[in-house]
């Protein structure tokens, strides 16, 4: 179950989206609140509320929707950065403060590739070496092989002789292996 989560988490901009839900709920909190405790009521209580809701979905969208991350962060942004303004100085500062941060979070966050435990490294690159894309690949010894031709790892091709298309090329030759389109 703690490993799911863990997984799910860093499979996302969990830290960005957190700080700006935070943001936005206490930004849609101070409007709500008593009056002793708000600067000022009215209309400004309306913007309050919608940022601090556009705030919360863009963090909740940055949890479910990752792809829309960058859309997601800069809106966050703008939002914390118009309560400033529009809503008694963006929830007395704090939701600004944490609202820009977790948008700048959200938006500079970037998906970490799913790495193999069992050494992929290696895998990795006896893969690419031996799937190397060239038109025409020369080898060492001036033979030129023909595109879409595939050499074995190590193998080393005669001087002077071509590969036809499609043909393996023998072990022990030199020639690098270009990949199939």
């Amino acid at each position: 179950m703690l490993l799911t989560w863990r997984r799910w988490r860093r499979g996302r901009p969990f830290w960005g989206g957190l700080a700006a839900v935070v943001a936005g709920a206490e930004i849609c909190a101070i409007p709500l609140a008593p009056l002793k405790i708000m600067l000022q009521q009215g209309i400004a209580g309306i913007p309050s509320v919608l940022m601090g809701l556009v705030m919360i979905v863009m963090g909740l969208s940055a949890w479910f929707a990752p792809h829309y991350r960058g859309l997601a962060g800069v809106l966050t942004v703008l939002c914390a950065a118009a309560a400033l303004v529009m809503s008694n100085l963006g929830g007395f500062l704090i939701g600004t403060i944490i609202g820009i941060l977790g948008g700048s979070m959200i938006f500079a966050w970037q998906p970490v590739a799913p790495t193999d435990p069992e050494g992929s490294a290696t895998t990795a690159t006896a893969t690419t070496a031996t799937t190397a894309t060239a038109p025409t690949a020369v080898a060492e010894s001036g033979t030129i092989a023909e595109p879409g031709a595939r050499a074995e790892p190590g193998a080393r091709a005669e001087p002077g002789a071509r590969a036809e298309p499609g043909a393996r090329a023998e072990p022990g030759s030199s020639a690098p292996a270009p990949s199939e389109p």
